[in-house]
């Protein structure tokens, strides 16, 4: 069969494709930046790669008309634009406007829970985009679940947050809010049986766990699994203005995403039926199982997706391709080259940077660094990294994204995503027997050569002091 998968680099997207392909689906991977989409080149004959912007109509017709399903995966509530729920239904009627003029037999699409009467903006999207798809002329299946629960997911990375790094939680009382998460892999397992199975057509289903916990329930049980003692105290007094600037300042995820998190755990998630369960022959895991899984998975550094690396985390706009040629006109540039010892040694202590790892010298300046960019409303350095030594374009790194990662060449490019009166760039390039890299800052006015000028004292050891660390 040939399946057409959109979001395609999100985070359910990445875990779907090899399923898709194990079980002997061509899939046709929709993307909005094809240097953002990597897979291994043992799937290469079995995918096609589209780039697809869902606002603008005239790139639908990279879709190809002989597909026999699709996959909607495409969410955007923790963008920048204020009227996310607008941009949605645009989306999802353009969307629809093209798949209804293919050979399509079924959509699929990835919703949330909303059984409840008053249902937050994020979820009343949810809500609207699943009445578009079912008013269309191709059968749709509709699959609602709450909190997932897996490595990398954001919900499972702000549980993880909370529980890692306060022995002692003020919290708001939305804590009290009853939901019912689902684990990555369930959710996993009703996408695949529900493709192309018409005990589905035309129907919508809650997809849960056996579980019905609060989210205060949910943090206990993680500091449990992991064996920490944690207390949890909840006060009637804290707005959702400031809940959401809690979640902001102690967990990675952004204030948007935080504020709309926050909107929608005011509201309970909990399935009506489980008959799916039945239809399906789904047995869902419990939460303990979810979370030691997830654990275990971290532990191996074996995450498949993270939302972290979705662009929402942070402040990019555009294709890496538009940022992958560093300036030189007026730029500020920090230029060292020192002779490398070992290439292979060199390689992978730049491929390990970041994260846990650190910036091998002077790390409580980039931490200092990234918690003033907090304060001012950026990405901070929570985010971290994926993997521990493995890097790819578009992933994060911190307060950078990747733009360009080759291992052969011995080049990696960041971009800056924090705030900044400028643009700035950081390149590692091993040519010949000689480590080359470069900071570059674009200042924007009089405030950003202010600011260079500023920071420049720190340059002198902080980047010296890392390249020498690179080649030792």
């Amino acid at each position: 069969m040939k399946i057409l998968l959109t979001g395609a680099t999100g985070y359910i997207g990445k875990r779907l494709l090899p399923i898709l392909i194990d079980q002997g689906h061509d899939v046709i991977c929709v993307v909005r930046d094809k240097n953002r989409f990597y897979y291994p080149e043992k799937f290469e004959k079995n995918i096609k790669v589209v780039e697809v912007d869902f606002l603008n109509p005239e790139s639908l017709v990279n879709i190809p008309n002989d597909i026999d399903a699709a996959y909607y995966l495409i969410h955007s509530m923790s963008g920048s634009a204020s009227n996310y729920n607008e941009l949605e239904s645009i989306s999802a009627n353009y969307f629809l406007e093209r798949i209804n003029k293919t050979n399509a037999k079924q959509i699929i699409y990835l919703s949330g829970i909303v059984n409840d009467k008053s249902l937050s903006k994020h979820l009343s999207s949810r809500k609207a985009v699943e009445e578009i798809l079912m008013a269309g002329a191709i059968p749709t299946t509709t699959l609602r679940a709450g909190i997932i629960v897996g490595s990398g997911s954001a919900s499972f990375e702000i549980i993880r947050d909370l529980v890692d790094k306060l022995p002692v939680m003020i919290t708001p009382r939305w804590l009290n809010t009853k939901c019912q998460p689902i684990a990555i892999s369930d959710v996993l397992e009703f996408l695949t049986k529900s493709l192309l199975n018409p005990v589905t057509y035309n129907q919508s289903f809650d997809i849960g766990g056996p579980d019905i916990l609060t989210y205060k329930e949910m943090l206990l049980q993680f500091a449990k699994a992991k064996k920490l003692k944690r207390h949890i105290f909840t006060i009637p007094v804290m707005t959702p203005k400031l809940s959401s600037y809690w979640l902001y300042f102690v967990t990675s995820t952004s204030y948007k995403l935080a504020s709309a998190l926050v909107s929608s755990m005011k509201v309970e998630v909990v399935c009506k039926d489980n008959r799916i369960n039945n239809l399906l022959a789904v047995t869902p895991i419990s939460y303990k199982e979810a979370l030691d899984r997830a654990l275990i998975k971290i532990n191996e550094d074996n995450i498949v997706s993270s939302w972290k690396d979705s662009l929402v985390s942070g402040q990019f706009k555009g294709n890496l391709a538009y940022y992958l040629k560093v300036p030189k006109k007026d730029c500020y540039i920090d230029r060292r080259k020192r002779e490398i010892i070992n290439r292979e040694y060199t390689i992978e202590k730049i491929w390990s940077i970041g994260g846990d790892t650190g910036w091998y010298y002077g790390d409580w300046l980039w931490d200092l660094r990234g918690f003033i960019d907090k304060i001012f409303g950026g990405v901070g350095a929570r985010r971290g990294r994926t993997h521990k030594s493995i890097i790819y374009p578009g992933d994060v790194l911190d307060f950078w994204r990747v733009l360009y990662a080759n291992k052969i060449e011995g080049k990696l490019i960041l971009y800056a995503e924090m705030r900044l009166p400028g643009e700035a760039w950081l390149e590692f390039k091993i040519i010949n027997n000689t480590l080359y890299q470069a900071a570059t800052f674009k200042p924007k006015g009089i405030l950003g050569k202010l600011y260079w000028y500023s920071v420049l004292p720190f340059h002198g050891f902080i980047f010296k002091g890392m390249i020498e660390k690179l080649i030792r």
